[in-house]
């Protein structure tokens, strides 16, 4: 057994983590959990964290402003040079995991990326610099799916070194009791939106205004806002308008079941988030993706999920997938994310001895001759 420090500094990590921080407990590892303090608002971070069960023995907290990623950098640092540590564990591309990642590595500390191998292409992505900093700082690849294993592939990182064990977000909706509802029981639209790219962009953000205009005559919207696209939105003299909307329920971010509840009750989902395109494979709800990429490729695949962008194609794309016939071929297929057991896999590699060889951060010696290269 093993003594494993987890980072978590939002919303997302904190759900999909609750579950393997539960189980590598109950496999007999000794877990020291860390709030990063990423995200200060409590509905996006301190509730969840109540409600989960997912206490942090360290909290930490993060100045505003631009010192912010150096902040958590030097708390990471802090922390683990403090903590006797044999393994780092981080999920997800939030900067949270190069933080940890890195300082791991300095402290000479194992890393371990749960999530691994998402990739969306999108070079001005912040969470694709992230992902690649943990893949290659990373000694173990918690890959969820066999997608995210191939990209891992194609980039040259050991097939001994990754393991698809699939994604935690499962596990906590299998422990939340979460169940489908019948397409025919269903009604209206979820919206949310929260990426800086979307939110951030005066245009887009007035765009996105719009588009929650149009959604409106599909049935009533919910849009759940996210303390950044609140704080945008007044910033840019679109709140009043946007609440103002027929049809139109503007709320502050919902507690976790509720927000499931609602995902699972309605006829599509609107977003930019990650997470709730797991979520809806699960539930068996389309979804329209408010970006032009996406690290989860699995729901495009299956033709689930639709990428739009900000723009009129997203009302189009809510329009087709809200079909009943629609509804009811997605609800009737696999979730392609995991099957609730990413917790216990998780746990059970940890605790093997065929998985310490690859913990070992060894120095090279190639004074013998040899390269670490094939020769033509």
């Amino acid at each position: 057994m093993k003594h494993i420090l987890v980072p978590f500094g939002t919303r997302p990590e904190v759900i999909k983590l609750a579950p393997v921080v539960r189980a590598l407990r109950a496999a007999g590892h000794t877990v020291t959990a860390v709030d990063t303090g990423q995200h200060a608002d409590a509905a996006m971070s301190g509730d969840v964290q109540l409600d989960l069960g997912l206490l942090p023995d360290v909290r930490l907290t993060l100045p505003n402003g631009p010192g912010r990623l150096g902040a958590l950098l030097t708390g990471a640092a802090q922390v683990l040079a403090g903590v006797p540590a044999d393994v780092v564990l981080a999920l997800g591309d939030t900067h949270t995991v190069p933080a940890y990642a890195l300082a791991a590595r300095g402290a000479g500390i194992p890393f371990a990326h749960l999530e691994a191998g998402l990739r969306s292409f999108n070079p001005r992505s912040l969470e694709e610099v992230n992902r690649r900093v943990a893949a290659a700082t990373a000694q173990l690849h918690f890959a969820p799916t066999a997608r995210a294993a191939a990209f891992l592939a194609s980039e040259g990182v050991p097939a001994s070194r990754v393991f698809v064990v699939g994604n935690p977000v499962i596990d906590a909706l299998r422990d939340r009791g979460v169940v489908p509802v019948a397409p025919s029981s269903r009604n209206g639209v979820l919206v949310t939106a929260h990426r800086a790219s979307n939110v951030d962009d005066p245009a887009r953000l007035a765009d996105l205004v719009e588009v929650i205009a149009q959604l409106a005559s599909l049935g009533p919207v919910r849009f759940p806002i996210h303390p950044r696209t609140r704080a945008r939105l007044l910033a840019e003299g679109l709140y009043d308008k946007l609440a103002a909307l027929p049809g139109v329920t503007c709320e502050d971010p919902l507690p976790y079941d509720e927000l499931l509840q609602a995902l699972a009750h309605a006829r599509v989902v609107v977003t930019d988030s990650g997470g709730l395109q797991e979520e809806a494979a699960y539930l068996g709800v389309p979804v329209v993706v408010l970006r032009r990429s996406t690290p989860r490729w699995e729901g495009v695949e299956a033709g689930t999920a639709i990428l739009t962008g900000i723009s009129s194609d997203a009302v189009d794309a809510a329009r087709r997938l809200s079909e009943p016939g629609t509804l009811a071929r997605i609800a009737a297929l696999p979730c392609p994310y995991g099957d609730g057991d990413t917790g216990p896999r998780v746990a059970a590699l940890l605790a093997s001895p065929e998985v310490d060889p690859l913990l070992a951060l060894d120095e090279p010696d190639y004074t013998d001759g040899t390269r670490p290269w094939v020769a033509a």
